[in-house]
């Protein structure tokens, strides 16, 4: 069913994830299986809003500029979100349902999970989104807290400022004060439907290698100074990164996905007939990582992913940011 599955599809390979208007029709359909007679109109809205602050046409913001984090990332997370939420609202009883407005705002807050990564208008100390890596969540957090009262969520602002951060590592999940069981079930979802859209990208190799590294290098995790000024090396090229990439996986299902998201991916299987096709995929690119890293066959990795940023070249530009912030850590 996938094994000609195209570079910016869903694990499906039926819904064009690089589409805003693709991906909020397969939502509103999800939406009104999970929540029949319920108004989808506010999400609706959010992806209007989404995809003007993306491309660039918001007032006041560059719109995305990161090359794996980008438009293609949040609506193929939202996606995810979206059949988690449903299959999770009809498998439970009755007092573990989420409900309509909260999956709504759950909805919203998958969209702009990222909007941490776009740089507001006359900001002359960054050059790219990526260098808010180490705290871009809480820069989503403040964008939501703006955001939702505008289509009437305003209640909501407590809880998605805090649920967003289950998508990041600024703040130790047992840290995260939620009151209500449900509201910390949708955290589990909503970092669930982050790590799994990425990880089983049918370009996530390839990704990791030319588009991740360069955000880590911008955003100080690839290398820094540590607190006794000697220079500590995380990954030191694309290929480091991927050679590391088993072990993220392998850790990440062990202590997120398995252990702090209790096993939330089992919430798609009821909508694929008890198949779960996001571990499929994650397990294929790592059946072919493993196929590479035994012979550093690197030239297997040669599909070339298309990019949706809010400027054309954007890969260009971040390569030469790269490189300039490498030349400068090594002096």
């Amino acid at each position: 069913m996938y094994e000609f599955r195209r570079n910016d599809y869903d694990v499906t390979n039926s819904i064009q994830v690089s589409s805003t208007v693709a991906v909020k029709e397969a939502v509103r359909e999800l939406f009104a299986v999970g929540w029949p007679g319920e108004s989808f109109d506010r999400v609706a809205v959010a992806f209007e809003v989404f995809e003007r602050l993306f491309s660039g046409r918001m007032p006041g913001y560059h719109g995305v500029d990161t090359i794996y984090h980008d438009r293609q990332h949040s609506l193929d997370m939202t996606l995810a979100m979206a059949r988690l939420s449903v299959g999770y609202e009809g498998s439970v009883d009755a007092p573990l349902r989420i409900g309509a407005e909260r999956a709504v705002m759950a909805l919203v807050t998958s969209l702009f999970h990222d909007a941490g990564y776009i740089r507001e208008i006359g900001d002359r100390q960054y050059r790219n989104g990526a260098e808010f890596t180490l705290y871009h969540v809480t820069r989503s957090a403040r964008f939501l807290a703006r955001f939702l009262p505008t289509i009437g969520l305003e209640a909501w602002v407590p809880v998605a400022t805090h649920i967003v951060h289950f998508t990041g590592y600024e703040i130790k999940l047992s840290q995260i004060q939620l009151s209500d069981g449900r509201d910390r079930k949708l955290g589990h979802l909503l970092g669930t439907a982050d790590l799994i859209a990425q990880m089983a990208d049918r370009c996530y190799l390839e990704k990791c290698r030319d588009r991740l590294y360069p955000e880590f290098v911008l955003g100080g995790i690839a290398a820094a100074l540590g607190s006794d000024g000697i220079m500590q090396v995380r990954y030191s090229s694309g290929l480091d990164l991927l050679r590391q990439t088993p072990r993220f996986v392998s850790e990440t299902r062990a202590e997120r996905l398995e252990g702090e998201f209790e096993h939330a991916y089992r919430y798609v299987e009821p909508l694929f007939g008890g198949k779960n096709p996001y571990l499929e995929a994650i397990d294929r690119n790592l059946v072919y990582l493993h196929r590479i890293l035994r012979a550093e066959r690197w030239r297997l990795l040669r599909r070339n992913p298309p990019l949706f940023t809010s400027e054309d070249n954007q890969l260009g530009a971040v390569r030469g940011l790269m490189l300039n912030r490498l030349k400068t850590i090594w002096a």
